[in-house]
């Protein structure tokens, strides 16, 4: 049995109108480098809706955003709480926060929603719709964590990660923010050596809704000997087997025999021409308020859709900001120069699966995932959400032990980003700082014969909130 010639270019357009069609933006005017979203909708059935697919041309593009709701006394928001540690690190930002609003005069009003595990648990569904409609509902959206072992071998579909990747595609999210800055309080914590970390300030922007994470098709299928050897001829482009060049699938090795059944799994690397453009101007936007300089990531020498990537972030940061310096590395020399001379990098954008691995890599440069906060913004339509960049650690769960500066962090971002509260997000920064500056150290940044104090989730918390009420009479914001 022979496959059609035709079938990888079948599949390739295939794929190409399944993307097209999940994750086709809103057509709106372009240069808008700040957003303001409309309210929140009292409707539930219009809430639910993602925004409304629609071609795109060269006159049209997807408008840019790092400034959401116009500022106002009143914000709600939506807590998912989610697994391992999730509930207790969010119980203590609650706390700053509550804090934060009573000194500085305004309202957030929280409700909590199921995500991860805990709605597997409570409903059979990773992100229920009732989640989707109250985060959508909401002016912003603060995430702690999601996963753990108890779910690892559930089906595909059942795991809290499938519940993360629909709230992000339901919402629009194409967008992850995610700054590793190394606090002068801590740069002994990171395991590289102090002056090759120390002033380090990077922000990772990542693509968050294509590329290989959400491409088609994908799967694993078995297949007996003469269609292996069909799929090796057609899914190979070596110079081996007559590949078809098209770039779909690539399965292992030459030598396996066409005899008997074997096993072959595939994905897509996938990215749309507008995809890319509206990340370039969200790392074009941030990158102009911050030293001017943008790193874009690739693997052009090897990959297609690489050199796609490479040549419209070119085009857009070229005619769009003059003011912003745009340099290209292949992901393996931006893999080791992160690590041999991490200072070289100011603002780095790249696409889902490289920024999954340099922003972890990045992270680690400050010594802790738990100091570490993120944002994910879509085009200015909905809310964003802000998330630590940690798992959940569910070996520590309910012990005390977790650091909540990462997630108090997140919900600096959150008033910064989404609810247009600068001076506040400003607040919650510094008080994080202070509190590093009284000595009081989590056990995941605690070094040996640092003289610091360990303290647990709880008294980290309650120092920080104490710290927020009277953050006057401690430094200047």
């Amino acid at each position: 049995m022979k496959l059609p010639a035709a079938l990888p270019t079948l599949l390739a357009l295939a794929a190409t109108v399944d993307r097209a069609l999940a994750f086709a933006p809103t057509a709106t005017t372009t240069n808008m480098h700040h957003r303001r979203r409309r309210p929140p909708s009292s409707s539930s059935s219009s809430s639910m809706m993602p925004p409304t697919p629609s071609s795109s041309s060269s006159t049209t593009t997807t408008t840019t955003a790092l400034t959401a709701v116009t500022r106002k006394d009143s914000y709600s928001i939506t807590l998912l709480p989610g697994d391992g540690i999730g509930p207790e690190i969010m119980s203590a930002t609650v706390g700053v926060l509550s804090a934060l609003t009573s000194r500085c005069g305004f309202e957030l009003e929280f409700a909590e929603a199921l995500i991860g595990g805990a709605a597997i648990d409570a409903v059979g569904d990773p992100f229920p719709d009732a989640s989707l409609e109250r985060c959508l509902s909401s002016d912003s959206v603060l995430l702690s964590c999601i996963g753990g072992y108890k779910w690892d071998s559930n089906p595909r579909e059942l795991r809290p990660e499938s519940g993360l990747l629909k709230m992000r595609k339901s919402m629009g999210l194409f967008a992850n923010l995610r700054p590793a800055k190394v606090l002068d309080q801590l740069v002994d914590a990171s395991t590289l050596r102090r002056e090759v970390v120390e002033g380090v300030d990077v922000m990772v922007v990542r693509e968050l809704t294509g590329d290989v994470y959400f491409g088609t098709p994908k799967g694993i299928d078995v297949v007996d000997g003469e269609l292996w050897s069909s799929f090796l001829a057609f899914g190979r482009d070596d110079g081996v087997g007559g590949g078809s060049g098209v770039g779909i699938f690539v399965f292992g090795s030459q030598s396996y025999s066409s005899s008997g059944r074997k096993r072959v799994g595939y994905n897509n690397m996938i990215y749309r021409e507008d995809e890319i453009e509206r990340i370039a101007r969200v790392a074009g936007d941030v990158a102009s308020k911050r030293s001017g300089r943008l790193c874009s990531v690739d693997k052009a020498n090897v990959l297609d859709v690489s050199q796609l990537w490479r040549d419209v972030v070119t085009e857009v940061i070229s005619s769009e900001f003059a003011d912003v310096e745009l340099s290209h590395m292949y992901v393996d020399n931006a893999a080791m120069q992160l690590i041999r001379y991490p200072k070289q990098f100011d603002t780095i954008v790249t696409g889902n699966i490289f920024g999954d691995i340099l922003s972890d890599e990045a992270s680690m440069l400050v010594g802790s995932l738990g100091m570490l906060p993120s944002a994910s913004i879509g085009d200015g339509i909905g809310p964003g959400v802000f998330e630590p960049c940690h798992g959940s650690a569910p070996d520590i769960a309910g012990t005390d032990k977790a650091n909540p500066l990462a997630l108090i962090l997140s919900a600096a971002m959150m008033l910064r980003y989404d609810l247009d509260r600068d001076e506040e997000a400003t607040i919650l920064e510094r008080s994080v700082e202070a509190v590093l500056d009284m000595k009081l150290r989590t056990a995941d940044i605690k070094q040996e014969g640092d003289g610091c104090k360990l303290v647990g989730c709880i008294e980290m918390g309650k120092a920080v909130a104490e710290v927020v009420s009277t953050i006057n009479s401690i430094v200047e914001v």
